[in-house]
């Protein structure tokens, strides 16, 4: 189809725009430099016709999906091996080609080879002493081994102390014997498990010298290196499709006395010796780094989501026509709907401030490996606690968001062509790999309820936290005037709050006889609403801090429009939170009401710059894949042209016609 002129609609609305998208884009991108590797890194990979797709991935059988998703997932290998020889790889670049950005575009199903970079190979980094490093790295940067990561089960996912498989030292022959005793004990779920990865990282119950001594990880060879036939007692294959990912080539996984060497079992935090003596780790949860970095990083795959969804129906907002608001003029754009604007805008908002947020969780998180690997662990549980909240809320408002993005475009946003079906599949599985998100709040309100003992002992907390202190000195939230700063502050005031409400209940459970755990388990809703209250103070927090000192570093006209995200999205995080906020806080009618028109006016401020921010988020129309979202707005056009390429219309007359449908017809004569 040759190039269409932009949509006059989405082009009135670019004219329009009170800053320079391109500045923001910069900031987006993280910098100049970074802005420029970007754009390299999109010639690169999408202007080579071998990483392009004739036909939409949604008409492909399972098979012919992961042949093609394997094929193009070894072209990326190529390309990062040269990106490497050169000195030009980076984490911004396996961030692009592995996460939703660039990856995506070529690979709008997921890449079947990603967890050996995303998994494997941190795992062997952060766990596998130095002299298993030298070993096992080489050959997984060059691609000799493809690995993955191998932990959740059939019967058991996040709940680790539940995993069945075993693995008991052998000290006559220096080796471990691996088995998956039952059917629920397969390794399920891991990518590339199916048919790409060769070796995996397995983690299993650890017994040396008939004692059980709690979780550890073993690479595993699962495929002969040359063949790819499975190893002597490996049972492996591909689970099948799926909501999402459906290229990723998740596999399970079964061992039957599979024997590995001493040395495979990564010794960074624990140790067995020859004669099986266990060395247990300083801590338990450096075990769980690898989770632990990969949530922080996930947190930033939730904002690009949140960006897709709301750029495609942004765009599609600015073009559909559609209701007019006065019976006597002609259908407007669909945009100027105030109930329009609410759908959408606040997705945008919230794509910039996960990004923003999860920019700073990535530091905090590089911050605390350095002091991690120079024995300082104070701040690992504060970090833990933090990382799963947020993986949880992030996640869970980004699946939330590509949803409401989806029904805000009407049936269209019902199409395969829309791409909402495939974004919505890869984001709502955010809300359950690397920890089912229940459990992750669960996990961060354990944290909470012990520091809410400490503050009541009068210890002063960490900072994330500190804000507790705060609210058992004060009591009452003195003064609400409306100010971002107050919803801020008044924010931490409900989440401690929330965390004295669910420690009190705890507290009452075990007075009347309940164990620790019982207790736990009957406040549930208190905990999980707690540790909810403290991941949304914290955003609210990171927003005002973070927006508020890239607006004194960008244009003045930027710095405004930022300012407007900023203050749209506190006072909708406090408006959909408003129940919470009235049951510690005295807030009058007046003072909801006066939160629900400013967002109305924040809606009104926003509306002529909400086509140039989306466009800021500089995202391909490769990336959004989207006949709804493209840059030129000419949805009719690209809508009929997906349909051309629907296998179904190749033919006038289906064979099914004269083998069901005619026969069917004439019966009855």
């Amino acid at each position: 189809m040759p190039a269409l002129e932009v949509n006059p609609d989405l082009q009135k609305e670019r004219n329009t725009a009170t800053f320079d998208p391109k500045e923001f884009s910069i900031f987006w991108a993280g910098g100049a430099d970074k802005y420029k590797e970007k754009k390299a890194l999109e010639k690169m990979f999408l202007e080579d016709p071998e990483m392009k797709d004739d036909l939409p991935t949604s008409y492909l059988s399972h098979k012919e999906l992961y042949e093609n998703s394997l094929r193009k997932a070894c072209l990326i290998g190529e390309k990062i091996r040269k990106l490497r020889a050169d000195g030009e790889d980076g984490v911004d670049t396996y961030n692009a080609l592995l996460g939703g950005s660039l990856g995506a575009a070529i690979l709008k199903e997921g890449n079947p080879i990603s967890l050996h970079y995303i998994m494997f190979v941190p795992t062997i980094m952060g766990q596998g002493t130095m002299e298993q490093q030298v070993e096992w790295l080489s050959k997984a940067w060059d691609c000799e081994i493809i690995g993955t990561y191998a932990q959740t089960e059939l019967g058991h996912g996040t709940f680790l102390r539940g995993l069945e498989t075993r693995a008991d030292y052998d000290a006559s022959t220096k080796e471990f014997v691996i088995n998956t005793p039952s059917l629920s004990a397969y390794k399920w779920w891991p990518g590339g498990l199916g048919h790409t990865a060769n070796h995996a990282v397995v983690v299993a119950q650890l017994y040396t010298k008939g004692e059980f001594r709690g979780l550890a990880p073993f690479i595993v060879q699962l495929r002969d290196t040359e063949t790819h036939m499975p190893m002597p007692g490996i049972d492996i294959g591909d689970i099948g499709t799926k909501l999402g990912m459906k290229g990723v080539n998740n596999g399970y996984l079964g061992l039957k006395n599979v024997r590995v060497p001493l040395n495979n079992m990564l010794m960074k935090n624990q140790q067995v010796l020859p004669d099986g003596t266990y060395v247990a780790p300083k801590n338990s949860v450096l075990t769980y780094g690898t989770m632990m970095f990969v949530r922080c990083a996930l947190i930033r795959d939730t904002a690009q989501s949140l960006a897709k969804a709301s750029t495609i129906a942004t765009r599609y907002a600015a073009v559909r026509r559609q209701s007019p608001i006065d019976p006597k003029e002609p259908e407007p754009q669909i945009m100027e709907h105030t109930t329009q604007q609410l759908k959408l805008f606040p997705q945008i908002a919230k794509a910039i401030v996960f990004k923003t947020t999860g920019d700073g969780i990535w530091n905090m998180y590089n911050v605390l490996s350095g002091e991690i690997e120079l024995g300082n662990l104070d701040r690992l549980p504060e970090m833990h606690a933090l990382s799963c909240c947020l993986k949880a809320i992030c996640s869970a408002d980004a699946a939330a968001g590509v949803e409401t993005c989806r029904l805000s475009c009407g049936g269209h946003g019902y199409m395969d062509c829309s791409n909402f079906p495939t974004i919505y599949g890869m984001t709502t599985a955010v809300c359950t790999y690397e920890g089912e998100n229940t459990v992750m709040l669960l996990q961060t309100a354990r944290y909470l309820v012990k520091v809410y003992g400490q503050a009541l002992s009068g210890d002063q907390l960490v900072p994330t936290v500190a804000y507790i202190n705060e609210a058992i000195k004060q009591k009452e939230f003195v003064y609400f005037d409306g100010s971002l700063e107050s919803i801020v502050k008044a924010f931490q005031f409900v989440a401690a709050n929330k965390v004295r409400v669910a420690y009190e209940q705890i507290e009452q459970r075990r007075r009347q006889g309940h164990s620790t755990e019982v207790a736990a388990n009957l406040s549930g809703v208190f905990l999980t609403g707690a540790a909810d209250l403290h991941g949304r103070a914290f955003l609210a927090q990171s927003a005002y801090t973070e927006l508020m000192a890239v607006s004194r570093q960008v244009s003045p006209a930027l710095a405004d429009v930022l300012m407007v995200v900023l203050e749209l999205y506190l006072v909708d995080a406090c408006l959909n939170r408003i129940g919470d906020f009235l049951r510690f806080i005295e807030l009058t009618d007046a003072d909801v009401t006066k939160l629900e028109v400013r967002l109305e006016s924040c809606l009104k401020r926003l509306r002529p710059n909400a086509i140039a921010l989306v466009d800021s988020f500089d995202l391909h129309d490769r990336v959004l894949d989207s006949a709804l979202g493209a840059y030129d707005g000419n949805v009719y056009e690209h809508i009929f042209e997906s349909t051309k390429k629907n296998p179904l219309n190749k033919e006038p007359v289906n064979a099914g016609f004269h083998k069901y449908l005619k026969p069917f017809m004439k019966a009855h004569l």
